[in-house]
């Protein structure tokens, strides 16, 4: 959504640095030696960022596919088992706000690489977890140290991207996400039946690994960011200022209610497919996730749905996708159960772009904050879907997970609404500098 669309004032009180000449240059008409596609860089700066992508839902989501095994070899419950997920989305939740602040002072591009390289050890290390617990464990240290790159990756997308094509930037970088995400998923549920779960993970670290290497060796140096100074109280006026802006808070809270769909609906499929009346093996569960190259397409087609429908038209459509695909879900036969998991990451994916492209294009001060506040309530939603999702569907069954889901998809539709209500009142209202220009 943008500002316009919404009737949400723009004003948003930061406290970062001022640009420097150079990077106020090119905030202007002229910025001509920004990044866009067709300039040298750009290429680049999108394999970089997509191969991070990549490894961050692969490392992050690594245990996802593989929970009926992870329950089966500690004697765990579903709820029990989601933890694995839950502790690493949740520690991304609470760690990306002070990351994102030191970005501010070291650097986007650093800040990134270094989230992504310790990661990738901690990655070589959760295949060797003892127990349940080191496993949970070592998934909430990988959770905090990926914090530092998704709100950093936004901010330099933002910093050093043209407007007009930051929208299709981030749609890349979110593709990268859905690739990661799909790749990690079938490679780990072919490999845990044929080798077992702790291979499974082994070889997602691997992965990372390489991710790892295209990332530091393809990120163009960052062009247009002005370090800032560690100051606690600058962070907290700046965060201060973007809770208080009405469009960012619906953009955070849109955020949380799709993830917490996303999570619900990925963190118990396995569960239910392995069990009557499927009786699907590891290895063919894993491959369901092949449904994440539809995310991978509707992500990169974000910025032509925004183009065509405007950003509350393109919300709209994502959130009647979610919600017709989870309805599908409900059916007993495999193939309404795939279609109804194409349509609901399709969903997702759109409106997870949307959502937070916006945040990019909104807040004009304190990026790398305003994303990381994005991101935070994006993973609290992940980390409390999962959670939620296990225990509906231990209490209803599949049935119980997909009410869960509808009750979010509900929340997306009444914050949207309630932004379409705001637009409308501020155009009744005389224009100031605190109001919105339709």
């Amino acid at each position: 959504m943008s500002p316009a669309s919404t009737g949400a004032s723009t004003l948003t009180v930061a406290a970062s640095p001022q640009p420097s000449p150079v990077a106020a240059a090119t905030t202007g008409p002229a910025g001509l030696d920004r990044l866009e596609p067709g300039r040298p860089g750009y290429r680049r700066m999108s394999f970089a960022l997509f191969a991070a992508g990549v490894a961050t839902f692969a490392l992050l989501y690594s245990t996802q596919a593989l929970l009926p095994a992870v329950s089966a070899s500690f004697g765990a419950t579903a709820g029990q088992a989601s933890w694995t997920v839950s502790a690493a989305t949740g520690a991304l939740a609470l760690c990306v706000l002070p990351l994102s602040a030191l970005s501010e002072r070291f650097g986007r591009r650093e800040m990134m690489t270094a989230s992504l390289t310790v990661a990738v050890l901690v990655g070589l290390l959760v295949p060797f977890a003892p127990s349940l617990g080191w496993l949970i464990a070592l998934r909430a240290v990988q959770g905090a140290a990926l914090a530092g790159l998704p709100a950093s990756a936004m901010a330099y997308l933002a910093e050093e991207v043209r407007p007009k094509a930051l929208v299709a930037a981030i749609g890349l970088f979110v593709a990268g996400n859905s690739i990661g995400g799909m790749s990690g998923r079938i490679l780990t549920g072919w490999i845990a039946q044929l080798w077992g779960w702790r291979a499974a993970l082994g070889a997602v670290g691997l992965l990372a690994v390489a991710c790892a290497a295209v990332f530091h060796f393809m990120i163009p140096r960052a062009r247009h960011f002005t370090p800032g100074s560690l100051n606690p109280k600058a962070l907290a006026r700046t965060v201060g200022g973007h809770l208080a802006d009405p469009l960012l808070r619906r953009l955070y809270a849109i955020g949380a209610l799709f993830m917490t769909v996303f999570g619900a609906v990925y963190t118990v499929i396995g569960y239910r497919l392995v069990e009557a009346p499927f009786n699907l093996p590891q290895g063919v569960v894993g491959s369901i996730f092949l449904v994440y190259l539809v995310g991978t397409v509707s992500s990169a087609a974000a910025g032509k749905l925004v183009a065509r429908l405007g950003r509350r038209g393109a919300l709209y459509l994502a959130v009647s996708t979610t919600a017709a695909g989870l309805l599908l879900s409900l059916a007993d036969q495999l193939a309404a159960v795939l279609l109804g998991l194409v349509l609901i990451t399709a969903g997702f994916f759109a409106g997870h772009a949307v959502a937070s492209s916006s945040v990019s294009r909104t807040a004009t001060k304190g990026r790398a904050q305003a994303s990381a506040l994005y991101q935070s309530a994006y993973y609290l939603g992940s980390s409390a879907g999962g959670t939620l999702g296990a225990v509906a569907f231990h209490a209803g069954g599949w049935a119980g997970t997909v009410s869960l889901g509808l009750l979010a998809v509900l929340g997306v539709v009444s914050v949207t609404l309630y932004g379409s209500r705001a637009a409308r009142a501020g155009r009744r209202r005389p224009v100031t500098v605190a109001s919105v220009q339709n």
